[in-house]
Formats: structure tokens, sequence, C-alpha cells
């Protein structure tokens, strides 16, 4: 079974290291902050062998090559990771890639950045999702369409329901207001913000997150549901989901 260690990075960002105890490889997901991965791989006596990266933003990539000079590990990503630096095998949709025995299914979830993917380890039961899609939320449309966006959001929604989404940030509660407001006569959406609420105050993480509660409470993945489509209009999905992100980006 693999070995997942989260912890907080910069300001908001979570940082994971994914250990596989039996070839004793560990890869980093992302890189927001080059000392504390080396840190915590080190407080757990692991060695860090690969880099996997869900897209080219600083506080995604910005620590790989500070990690490969200490480590010599090798770096993984989309294409559009070489914007900041170089990669060591560049991955696409409907690749895999691979951790001791551990399969990883690399799908595009382009619309945060054009070229953002995400990994699957299907047996394991988790995805690592970047910025594009949070707990209660998704990351901001920085280059992608609202098709593009949606289309990658069913894509994860295909995912199994029990898969704990490993999103890269902790903007749970800020996501939480805006979720109530676009939603709000969700009575499942309004539990899970007061669990939410109390797990804050005490300082816990709200991620991972299951896809399956997710599903029936973030607002961006119900962009298909009759009520949200008749509250913020569309006559598609992609139309709805693009009134829910214009109005969350000025909430």
């Amino acid at each position: 079974m693999l070995e997942i260690h989260q912890f907080p990075c910069l300001s908001d960002n979570y940082g994971f290291l994914v250990h596989d105890p039996v070839s004793k490889e560990t890869t980093c997901i992302d890189t927001p902050d080059a000392d504390a991965y080396l840190r915590e791989a080190a407080g757990n006596g692991w060695q860090i062998t690969q880099i996997w990266n869900t897209h080219w933003h600083p506080d995604h990539a910005g620590g790989n090559a500070a990690i490969k000079a200490a480590t010599g590990c090798t770096i993984i990503g989309p294409q559009e990771v070489e914007r900041i630096g170089p990669l060591d095998r560049v991955i696409a949709d409907a690749e895999t890639v691979t951790l001791g025995d551990h399969v990883a299914r690399v799908f595009d979830v382009g619309g945060h950045t054009n070229g953002h993917i995400a990994y699957h380890l299907a047996e394991d039961g988790v995805a690592f999702v970047g910025d594009s899609v949070f707990a209660l939320g998704c990351g901001r449309m920085f280059e992608g369409t609202p098709d593009q966006f949606w289309a990658s959001l069913e894509r994860i929604k295909a995912l199994p329901p029990e898969t704990m989404l490993y999103c890269a940030h902790e903007y749970t509660q800020s996501n939480a207001e805006f979720a109530l407001h676009a939603d709000p006569d969700n009575a499942e959406l309004q539990s899970y913000v007061a669990e939410i609420d109390e797990r804050r105050a005490r300082s816990e993480p709200t991620v991972p997150t299951k896809l399956e509660r997710e599903l029936a409470t973030n607002p961006f993945l119900r962009a298909d549901n009759d009520d949200l489509r008749g509250r913020w209009g569309g006559s598609a999905p992609h139309e709805t989901f693009a009134a829910l992100r214009a109005a969350k980006d000025n909430f």
C-alpha cells in the first residue's frame, strides 16, 4: 500500500510525498517549496526518486530544479512545465507513470492551464488533481475555455465515487461561502460546510476530499444539475459552468 505524506507549505499549498514501501521509491506531487519537500522526505527517511507535475505554475513546479539538484530525481510532467524548467519525461493524456508496481493513469484536466493533467491511481483509490478541482471549488480559468474546463470536470466526475481527491490548496472555507451562495437549498452542502468549519477551527485540513461528496455539493461539478442551471442559466452545462466561474471570480 502506498504511503501519502501531506504537509502545508507556502501560504496555502499542500505538499504531497507518495512513497512505495516495497520499491522504496518516492515521488513529489508538484513542488511548491523545495526546502519543505526535502525536509519532509528526510524526516520520513525517504529518498525522492521522482517528481510528478500537474501544471506549469511556479507554486506547483517552482521547486523542480532544486529538488533534482539535491536528489538526482526524474522530473515528469506535461510539456507546458518546460516554460519554467526542463523535464526528463513529457507525458500527456492516456499515458501512465509508475511508482514501484503502482500505476497512475494520466488524464487531461485542462482549463486552469491548457496543459494541466491529473494522476489517477485506480488500485489505490486516489487522484492527484492539482488546481483543476478543489473541495467545493475549481481552479480559476486562466488559460482555458468553459467547454474545455467542463469537459475536464466531466472526466473527474467519471472516476469511481469513492476516489479520494488530493487537491493542492486549502481554499475550502472560501469556496464554501460561494457554494452556499450558488446552491443555497442544498441540505447536504449545508451539512458539509458545518463540518468544514469545525475542522478548520481545529486547524485540521479539509484535503483530501471524497469525490462522492463533491458530486453532491460542489457547484462546479453540478453545472449539469437542473436546479443549478435554472438558477444560473445556460442552455448547456458548460454555459452554466461559465456563469458560475465568472460569479466566483467576482464573489
